[in-house]
């Protein structure tokens, strides 16, 4: 389906004025965004403009009932200069499997990835060419019907913002293995990249930083055995020369790093479980020496080698001689930035 997109430009750029070889994410923003308003069943008056506060009733639902989901991307710049995304697509599937989870509507997927093409095409400059930079989009919807009462929402906005970013992990990560508090239990709502996900997180997170780990490995609710996820990504353990990582079974968000971890990691000749695995089989294998290695991949291709899970009660050290996470970080980016043929056909041009 095709969509006009009506664009209005700033008058002048803001980004001579950020290094975009030293930045944090999050920190500033580009000049524009993209926004699509849902009211009366539909979606309507797609739009790019300048970036600005966005006027909100204070009883939008949002605030009170928590419909608000979002998704995490990134965009690079290939040889020649033309901005790239990796699978947008997914990302747009994904956005709508939250939107269902949390009683919001679905959004167009066509429109979501023109959008983001558009979108990024135009904020080209802002995207740093520095080995592991890059151009973080933030894709978000929210109820913004102002009611108070407890049903779903009506009318919706969908947003893309986008902020420049330095690689996220520059070094091996420490986990805290959480036993008293739960990201997620099954038939909840981690499977869904909801606001309220990452609010949840936050306390348990910074006491793991205040005792020296960088995230937390969560486990099960029930029992504080099987592992799900590690702060905002998903994990993978290299045991006996097989790697595993914990099944989705309803608490554990589809990573789409992940996916294309395993994709990649089979196409080169590795065996690649999708399993329930506990942390008493990751202390078994450190015990008899098994265990290689363990990393976890964030968003777009986002990797971080872990270099140590731990509690009060537990260290598990890991060799990290030759971990074949640095080939799957290093081969991604590769195709990322089109250095090598891109055989999965993961990525779109923003044009």
């Amino acid at each position: 389906m095709s969509y006009n997109i009506k664009t209005t430009k700033v008058s002048q750029s803001r980004v001579s004025e950020v290094n975009l070889e030293n930045i944090t994410m999050g920190t500033n923003f580009t000049d524009h965004m993209f926004i699509c308003d849902y009211e009366n069943g539909a979606w309507h008056n797609p739009r790019i403009e300048p970036l600005a506060l966005i006027p909100t009733h204070p009883a939008a639902m949002a605030l009170h009932y928590g419909q608000a989901i979002f998704e995490g991307m990134k965009a690079t710049l290939g040889k020649d200069g033309t901005p790239l995304l990796f699978r947008p697509d997914e990302n747009a599937k994904r956005m709508n499997f939250s939107a269902d989870r949390m009683g919001m509507p679905s959004f167009p997927e066509d429109l979501f990835v023109e959008a983001l093409k558009q979108f990024t095409a135009l904020e080209k400059n802002w995207i740093p060419k520095s080995t592991g930079s890059a151009l973080y989009l933030r894709p978000f919807m929210y109820a913004d019907e102002a009611f108070i009462g407890m049903r779903a929402a009506t009318s919706f906005n969908f947003i893309v913002m986008a902020s420049p970013a330095g690689p996220f992990f520059s070094r091996k990560i420490k986990l805290y293995a959480e036993k008293k508090y739960v990201r997620a239990v099954n038939g909840g709502t981690g499977e869904a990249k909801a606001a309220g996900n990452y609010a949840a997180a936050i306390r348990p997170t910074e006491y793991a930083k205040a005792k020296g780990y960088d995230q937390v490995l969560w486990l099960d609710a029930q029992n504080f055995e099987y592992i799900q996820e590690v702060g905002t990504m998903n994990i993978f353990f290299k045991i006996d020369g097989k790697f595993i990582t914990p099944s989705l079974t309803g608490s554990i968000l589809n990573g789409i790093t992940r996916m294309s971890v395993i994709d990649l990691l089979r196409s080169k000749g590795f065996d690649v479980t999708e399993r329930p695995i506990t942390i008493s089989e990751i202390i078994e294998a450190s015990n008899n020496k098994t265990l290689e290695e363990a990393f976890g991949t964030g968003t777009a291709v986002g990797i971080a080698m872990v270099e140590e899970i731990g509690n009060n009660d537990l260290a598990i050290k890991f060799p990290l001689e030759n971990p074949v996470s640095v080939m799957v970080n290093d081969t991604l980016n590769a195709i990322k930035v089109q250095d090598i043929k891109d055989e999965f056909g993961w990525i779109v041009e923003a044009k």
